[in-house]
């Protein structure tokens, strides 16, 4: 079934697998706020676990904002889980800080022994390097783009790659999204690369980037909705959230512009993990209702493969998955909103 929460909602997420049980990483916020444009400027990240990613318990509050000048001093938002080699967790996540007009992005790292207690490492920050990506105020654009870390071992064992949500520093306002890029030998140490796309590809950003093989095509997978689309690419799009593109290798670089969409409009915010039997899997957030209006649930796992004749991902809905959801534009995610209040997330399911 679902995974939902009866108080807040729910969006944004990502896994980790422990061989025994999955853990999944969520965003949420109380819906005592009233509007769920709120949820970005009061996002917590929440954690529960599952044997079989259908079934899931809630487990509490991982992470949240504890420290007003640190760079996750208002919200605490999307992010990766890794093992390193020395046995520790390693969870890479945005942090968010907001002010009247704008926000301010970066990204750091909580480590844990378990994947259940979570101590933030305050001594590594990665932000936006101003030599390739846009910084707040270079344009008009209302925040600094830099999140969504989606960190994974070079295929060939040299070191560790880092997928960002980033926007480069040239080109049309509306058309600067790029797959941002840093490297590390350690998990330690990171150094800002240059971007693994080119601006002018039709995205103004390009969220939860992921990158795998599956069925033996090295895939990457984010999500971008109509509104956030070029105007020039805007009018030949029907609609749709999730997108995947067939790239060379993992490590890129990535042909943004050839990439195709896989979903209807309703789900974002993919994620693909296999399941017991090494079955791929794609589990999305229910980003909208057919009226537009916001749901804030995460969807069951629906099987994936790579379609031949279409040069794409495809999903197979599970018997829970509603298909009838009619494309509408995305609910936008990073743009400022007010200061957050105190309120504390649920954390009980319905």
């Amino acid at each position: 079934m679902v995974f939902r929460l009866k108080d807040s909602w729910v969006w944004d997420f990502w896994l980790a697998d422990d061989g025994a049980s999955y853990h999944m990483y969520y965003l949420h916020a109380p819906k005592s706020l009233g509007d769920p444009e709120l949820r970005h400027s009061n996002a917590r990240i929440g954690h529960a676990t599952s044997t079989d990613l259908r079934t899931w318990e809630p487990q509490g509050v991982v992470l949240e904002p504890d420290d007003p000048d640190a760079f996750d001093a208002t919200s605490t938002w999307t992010g990766s889980v890794v093992q390193g080699q020395d046995g520790t967790w390693r969870m890479f996540y945005t942090g968010a800080r907001f002010y009247e007009t704008h926000n301010i992005e970066a990204i750091g790292v909580a480590t844990s022994p378990d994947l259940r207690t979570w101590t933030k490492q305050r001594d590594t920050i990665i932000e936006a390097d101003a030599r390739w990506y846009e910084r707040y105020g270079d344009s008009t654009w209302p925040e600094e783009a830099w999140r969504d870390p989606w960190v994974f071992a070079d295929p060939a064992g040299d070191g560790w790659h880092m997928l960002i949500t980033a926007r480069a520093n040239t080109g049309d306002v509306d058309n600067r999204g790029v797959i941002g890029h840093a490297r590390s030998q350690d998990l330690l140490t990171w150094s800002v690369m240059p971007p693994l796309s080119s601006p002018g590809a039709g995205f103004a950003h390009v969220e939860v980037p992921q990158t795998t093989t599956i069925d033996g095509r090295n895939v990457l997978f984010f999500s971008c909705g109509l509104d956030k689309l070029s105007a020039t690419k805007a009018p030949s799009h029907q609609g749709g959230g999730i997108w995947s593109l067939e790239v060379g290798q993992q490590t890129g670089p990535y042909d943004l512009a050839a990439s195709t969409v896989i979903t209807p409009a309703a789900l974002y915010s993919g994620r693909l993990i296999q399941d017991r039997a090494g079955q791929w899997m794609m589990m999305a957030c229910h980003d909208a209702n057919s009226d537009g209006s916001f749901e804030g649930i995460i969807s069951d796992p629906m099987p994936v493969h790579w379609d031949p004749a279409r040069a794409s991902l495809t999903t197979t809905p599970g018997p829970n998955h509603d298909t009838d959801h009619r494309p509408v534009p995305h609910t936008p995610r990073g743009t400022a909103c007010p200061p957050r209040t105190t309120d504390t997330p649920a954390r009980s399911c319905s």
